[in-house]
């Protein structure tokens, strides 16, 4: 007869310094592991007081409140019989650490802290955490008085070890720790340490789901073992949405797993797997010659078995010779992720926040489109939870539209829903045209918007005219034989008054509606106009928060192409047939304003600079030499030189703008927000002499292959 055990891990959506909400998710993912009949509890990185505290981490506070937490955890009931994994900051000798707690039946086993920091991109783990350098050894750490009071215990061990059980053994590795190129389940599985934990707090970004899950499988395909993987969930408190998709893997066979965008504040997932399985793929000879010389952890040896209660997910007993469901990793297409991962990011910073609605000013372009279905998106979301009776969905739909908390209200139809908070408002001029004005309000109709048309030309001439008055001198277009600098202060100033308007509108809309408080201001500059600058500073790129600030054009365009049919949602076709244009400037017979022709490249090539000047850590020259083999068989060096160096003269005069840049969602690798993500100056030598004068004398020495074509390029 095998021995059966029921593990649980979850996702949990965990909110920084919320030390009462998150003890109170932390209890209700316990209640249901065990109503499942689990054994075991694994829960996300630093959940106590959030994943995302950044410097609070460095308040004492911070680490006093996460000891408060875990001693009314210990001290309560739900902890009995079950061993909880459960993450929060510990101070040891005076230094702050990364640390799970593993506690069973009001005991603390083991505090193990992180060994390997993330400390890249997003990550800055080792401005608050010190990583624990003593592998395979560990120390007492001596318990404050308020866990002593609930425990009994002084002290209990400090370090990398393992928790040995009756019929097992257990061993944790914390989030990065699985991505390091010697990770310790290694040598943990080597030394027989068959059940490994994973706690993280990894965030969504478009098309990396796959690596996690790819890393996991092949950890205990080759090694054999049970993974854990627990994951925070939702928008803490910043740019980053946390994609949760928990999952238990065994000898390389996904078991169970968790959705990877949801509503749910707690999900928790189970599996009953064979132990016996583990041991059986355990056999080859090399695996028993590596482990045989493999140095030992220490073990934590407890008198309890995972196995004592043989019950399934569902709670009933089981029977011997089980067969586990295996199941093949579920990924969503990245126009999936844009619809759902940013919308799960606004529900929860709507909710949070605890204003009324969302306002967007509508263009009629694909980039405020693409942000107003995505609210569209947060809405069906809300309205399918609303239909499952979600508590806590419709308790928060019914303060946000101010329905009193008895009321029958229940948000389950998305248009209506959407028609209560979200405003948009389409701020034309003499400069715009009546298709991208037809296209917003179409698009607002189809939604369920509360949508405003307005002109504001008698704003823009107001200034305009204050200024010639003041100066004596009046400013023209290009087209009507003004200068640069007209040209562009008179855009500019179109753009900035309707970021000022929009803020007027989102204050006051809700009251001219008879309700209450006010509205969230959207921005909707992707990534690509960001990194290139091809943006007003303080224009209507500057709002509140940008749900689409880490998303590229192209995606953007797969995006609307989806929802189309995915929302039913037939204007769309519009936004993708239209020309991107700002609308600014005059049209005349000989000059339509078209943004691609502004910026001197197309968003698709933006792209490729953006990955290779960031994911490929390249600079100008690197960044020539690589298009010359990839764009060779359509430019010639020469071009594609021009190409690079106007990318960069652009990229280096504009950097400027990203010290002000809206507070985006993460969703690209080569976002340029700047000082979180992208650490650059935002001041430079804009023409790069150096490096433009070798690109330059490499692109005339070079023979051009443009004309053989794409094929013969190659071969050639």
């Amino acid at each position: 007869m095998g021995h059966l055990i029921t593990l649980a891990t979850c996702s949990l959506n965990q909110w920084a310094l919320d030390f009462q909400g998150n003890y109170e998710r932390i209890i209700e993912s316990i209640a249901i592991a065990k109503q499942r009949g689990a054994a075991m509890r694994v829960g996300p990185e630093l959940e106590i007081p959030g994943y995302g505290c950044y410097d609070h981490f460095l308040e004492g506070d911070t680490v006093l409140h996460s000891w408060e937490v875990l001693a009314k955890i210990l001290a309560g009931e739900d902890t009995m019989n079950i061993l909880c994994d459960i993450g929060m900051p510990v101070v040891h000798k005076n230094v702050i650490y990364n640390c799970r707690i593993i506690i069973h039946n009001k005991q603390i086993l083991l505090i193990r802290p992180k060994m390997w920091l993330a400390n890249d991109g997003n990550y800055r783990e080792m401005r608050y955490f010190t990583p624990w350098m003593k592998h395979r050894q560990w120390e007492d750490h001596y318990l404050p008085r308020i866990i002593q009071a609930v425990t009994k215990q002084t002290k209990v061990p400090f370090g990398d070890c393992v928790i040995s059980t009756v019929d097992t053994c257990i061993g944790v590795e914390l989030c990065e720790e699985l991505f390091t190129p010697s990770s310790p389940h290694i040598l943990m599985g080597l030394d027989g340490v068959e059940i490994f934990t994973n706690s993280s707090g990894s965030h969504h970004e478009l098309r990396k789901l796959y690596t996690r899950v790819e890393l996991i499988k092949e950890a205990t395909l080759k090694l054999g073992g049970v993974y854990l993987y627990a994951n925070q969930q939702g928008c803490d408190g910043d740019r980053l949405y946390y994609d949760g998709c928990a999952m238990i893997v065994m000898n390389g066979h996904i078991v169970a797993q968790g959705s990877q965008f949801s509503l749910n504040d707690i999900e928790v997932v189970t599996a009953t797997i064979d132990i016996e399985d583990v041991r059986s793929h355990r056999t080859s000879r090399s695996r028993a010659l590596q482990a045989a010389t493999t140095e030992r952890y220490h073990r934590i040896e407890v008198p309890f078995a995972l196995s004592g209660g043989k019950f399934s997910e569902q709670g009933g007993e089981q029977t011997p010779g089980l067969r586990l469901s295996l199941h093949e990793a579920r990924f969503h297409k990245p126009e999936e992720e844009i619809a759902l991962g940013p919308a799960c990011w606004l529900w929860d910073y709507l909710r949070r926040s605890r204003t009324q609605g969302y306002f967007v000013p509508l263009s009629g372009g694909v980039d405020s489109c693409a942000t107003a279905v995505i609210v569209y998106s947060m809405c069906r979301l809300v309205a399918d939870a609303a239909r499952r009776a979600d508590k806590q969905v419709i308790a928060d739909a019914r303060r946000i539209v101010g329905e009193p908390e008895d009321s029958g209200y229940i948000p389950s139809d998305p248009r209506e829903f959407c028609s209560r908070i979200f405003h948009t408002c389409y701020m034309g001029t003499e400069n715009s045209s009546v298709e991208t004005r037809r296209r917003a309000k179409d698009l607002a109709l189809a939604i369920g918007s509360y949508h405003v048309d307005l002109n504001m030309d008698s704003v823009v001439a107001s200034v305009v005219g204050l200024f010639s008055f003041v100066t004596g001198a009046k400013p023209r277009f290009k087209v009507h034989g003004g200068t640069g600098a007209e040209n562009l202060a008179l855009q500019n100033i179109q753009a900035r008054l309707r970021m000022v308007l929009s803020y007027l509108f989102a204050q006051l809309l809700p009251w001219v509606r008879g309700r209450q408080g006010g509205l969230l201001v959207l921005g909707s500059a992707n990534v690509d106009e960001s990194l290139r600058g091809y943006l007003t500073k303080y224009d209507c790129s500057s709002a509140d928060i940008n749900p689409i600030g880490g998303i590229s054009k192209t995606d953007l365009k797969k995006f609307i192409a989806y929802a189309q049919d995915a929302f039913d949602l037939p204007i769309l076709r519009s936004f993708l047939d239209a020309v991107p244009t700002a609308e600014l400037e005059p049209i005349s017979e000989t000059y339509v304003q078209a943004d691609e022709a502004d910026m001197g490249m197309t968003y698709d090539e933006l792209s490729v600079f953006g990955r290779l000047r960031k994911v490929e850590k390249c600079g100008p020259y690197s960044i020539f030499t690589k298009l010359v083999h990839e764009w060779g068989a359509i430019l010639s060096p020469v071009e594609i030189a021009e190409k690079v160096k106007h990318f960069f003269f652009e990229h280096a005069r504009n950097r400027h703008k990203m010290t002000t840049l809206t507070p985006a969602y993460h969703a690209e690798s080569y976002s340029p927000d700047d000082n979180r993500f992208d650490l650059r100056p935002f001041l430079y030598p804009s023409r790069f002499p150096w490096q433009f004068r070798k690109i330059d004398q490499v692109a005339a020495a070079l023979p051009d292959r443009s004309n053989l074509g794409p094929e013969k390029a190659k071969t050639d």
